[in-house]
This record gives structure tokens, sequence and C-alpha cells, in this order.
């Protein structure tokens, strides 16, 4: 499985560079998100820019991060650009799960807002 970790701060941005999220790639993701949780990643950002296809065992690898990330902090995925991969989120109802966000950039600044409200509700 090809990837990057940008890890800062508040949160990592796994960017995958896979053209396809399937189950060849998914169980390596899983692998690999366990760690950072495992690690203490407080918050993810999971970037789908460059996959132009998932398939149910990819969909369950996106769950997983959602799952470990729920309640130590926030799960974001963004990237979401190629039709396939959009409409399989759309038609599995996920788009009403997840937090979705257009850019890496854009969930960055979601990520870092939701933060600030968490500290400043505790």
């Amino acid at each position: 499985m090809k990837y990057s970790i940008d890890k800062k701060e508040n949160y990592a941005v796994l960017e995958l560079q896979e053209e396809n999220l399937n189950s060849t790639v998914a169980p390596n993701l899983k692998s690999e998100l366990v760690i950072l949780s495992n690690e203490g990643i407080s918050n993810l950002i999971l970037d789908l820019t460059q996959v132009k296809y998932v398939d149910s065992s990819g969909l369950s690898a996106i769950l997983t991060a959602n799952r470990l990330w729920k309640s130590p902090g926030i799960f974001v995925l963004t990237g979401i650009e190629h039709a396939p991969v959009r409409k399989l989120i759309e038609i599995s109802r996920l788009d009403s799960v997840l937090t979705i966000v257009p850019t890496v950039s854009e969930s960055v600044d979601y990520v870092i807002m939701e933060a600030l409200e968490k500290d400043l509700k505790a």
C-alpha cells in the first residue's frame, strides 16, 4: 500500500496514494489506522484524492477509522473527487454518518475549529 502521513501537533493527514481502495489495500490501511490510533494521534484526516474506486472492504476500512477516532477526537474524510467513490458513499448512506470535507486545507481548518470548541466546553 502506498501512502504518506503528515503528522502535526493536533492531527495527522493520511494520504492514500492508490487508485483502488479494495480488498488488496483495505487490510493494510486498517492496520495502519490501528497503529496511528495507538500512537495517540488525536485527530485524523483521510485524503482519498488519488482514489478512483472503493469497494465494500474499502468502506469497511473507512468505517474503522471513523470508529477509532469517534471518542478521542475527530475523523474527517476528504478528497472525494471521483464520481464512483462519491456515488458509493452516497448509496451506502455514509455521507450522513461521516464527516466529509472537500479539501485537505478545509479539513485542517475544520479539525482545528472542532478541537477549539471541545476545549472551550471542557
